[in-house]
Formats: C-alpha cells, sequence, structure tokens
C-alpha cells in the first residue's frame, strides 16, 4: 500500500495539485483551478455545484477518483 506522508497543509495542498494533473492526465475530470493564496490555496474541480474546496477536501476526493480509475486503466493494459 502506498503511503504518503502528509505533515502540513502546503504539502498536503501540493499533493493535491499534484492529484489533479493526474486526474486530468488520466482524462477523469476536463480541467481543475487551484488559486494560490499567501496564507492559504483554493481548489475547484468542475462537476454540477462547483464549489470551492480546502486542501483536505480536494487531496481526497481526488485521491478517491485516481485510485478508482487506476485498476481499470491497469484491465485496459492487458
Amino acid at each position: 500500500m502506498n503511503h504518503t506522508q502528509l505533515t502540513d497543509e502546503i504539502t498536503l495542498a501540493a499533493r493535491a495539485e499534484k492529484l489533479g494533473e493526474t486526474a486530468l492526465l488520466m482524462g477523469l475530470i476536463p480541467s481543475f483551478v487551484v488559486r494560490h493564496f499567501p496564507d492559504s490555496w483554493e481548489f475547484y474541480i468542475p462537476d454540477e455545484t462547483a464549489q470551492q474546496l480546502t486542501p483536505e477536501e480536494a487531496y481526497f476526493q481526488l485521491k478517491r477518483l485516481v485510485d478508482s480509475a487506476e485498476p481499470t486503466l491497469r484491465e485496459r493494459r492487458s
């Protein structure tokens, strides 16, 4: 099992941004927006609500999306 160590909000936000890029490259989402502020990051993933996500919410939503798609991609490659 792959465990990522998330020790602070900046590390978590950077990892969420990387997962967003991965989801985008995999074709799981059409786009995403990250707004960088001096004290926080805001994430927007297009869907019906397009609500602002915290780094924690974005990380877990994108992680679940990418992880659920990986077995399907592996099956297609076989």
